[in-house]
């Protein structure tokens, strides 16, 4: 198993192993550059080639492939292990939550969007042998079902996959049943498309609002976040977002304040962290300037950052 990880020189060490793994990808950062999270690991189980993703990059983009340094012979079978993405091909946008499943074409223009800290493994399928399995479909990116049988079938192989402690690259038959098993499954594993004009998504009312605010809560430490760059994410409009909130006597830049403050104070009151300055926690949390974090949290918790802290962990130390 080989493993890179995005230290000690963070972006350059992700930008080398996502290339390597992936292709010539480009990175865009939502955060600030000391507080990018990039680590790409491959390995193989069962004679099937995996890849492993974490990042809380912005962005993650390859305008189209390049023939002296990107695979076009792979289909990735991506998974969504932990948080919340958008991923576009074709002209098409799918957003992936925990648990879900997507096929992905190496011989087309990609874009992934993280909303705050994502996991995802892709599993390598031959190109040439999911384009022959889908026949006329022609079908190289769509989400998997996880209502139909075969659908859930490769959720099952995936998870399987995932789960297996057995690390090493098996026999070259057990990989090529493997693989055979996955493409002959995806033929009929594909959701529905949507009615032209229909959301892919459709979440209303508070069940949009829920949704709008975990990614949110997902996304707190990106400085960029706003709500033009959240709509452009979950692909509504801009006034749509601010009338979900505006609906509980609210607005989604108030709610993100919040928010950054709430965890903003979690962390001035948790002893573990008490060596951490007021700054670096406030600069964590997405704020960029000192000035206007001690204000806001002040009106928000009648006290400065400092005192908050200080009478917080006095309190601690005497229940204790």
């Amino acid at each position: 198993m080989s493993i890179h990880q995005s230290v000690p020189d963070g972006l350059e060490t992700w930008n080398r192993d996502l290339r390597a793994a992936c292709g010539h990808f480009e990175t865009e950062l939502a955060c600030h550059r000391a507080l990018f999270i990039g680590e790409v690991s491959e390995f193989s189980r069962g004679g099937l080639p995996l890849a492993t993703l974490r990042t809380n990059a912005g962005m993650i983009r390859r305008d189209r492939p390049n023939a002296d340094h990107d695979n076009e012979q792979d289909c990735f079978l991506v998974s969504q292990r932990g948080g919340y993405c958008q991923i576009t091909q074709h002209g098409q946008s799918i957003r992936l939550a925990p648990g879900d499943l997507l096929l992905m074409d190496s011989a087309a223009a990609i874009e992934i969007s993280p909303f705050g800290l994502i996991e995802h493994v892709s599993v390598s399928l031959s190109r040439s042998e999911v384009c022959r399995q889908l026949g006329g479909q022609s079908r190289t990116f769509g989400k998997i079902s996880s209502s139909k049988a075969c659908g859930r079938m490769l959720h099952v192989l995936v998870d399987q996959l995932c789960k297996d402690g057995g690390v090493g690259a098996g026999v070259a038959a057990e990989g090529e049943a493997l693989q055979s098993a996955f493409v002959s499954l995806l033929g009929s594993a594909f959701e529905e498309d949507p009615e032209p004009g229909e959301d892919a998504t459709p979440l209303q009312g508070s069940s949009l609002r829920s949704y709008v605010q975990k990614v949110i809560d997902e996304s707190l430490t990106q400085p960029g976040l706003s709500p033009a760059g959240l709509a452009n994410r979950l692909n509504i409009s801009v006034r749509h977002l601010y009338r979900l909130f505006e609906e509980q006597d609210d607005s989604v830049c108030r709610y993100i304040q919040r928010a950054r403050l709430k965890r903003s104070a979690d962390d001035l009151t948790n002893p573990l962290l008490r060596s951490e300055s007021i700054t670096s926690i406030a600069y964590k949390w997405g704020f960029t300037d000192s000035a206007h974090f001690s204000r806001s949290f002040k009106k928000q918790f009648e006290l400065s950052p400092k005192d908050f802290r200080s009478t917080r962990l006095q309190q601690a130390l005497g229940a204790a």
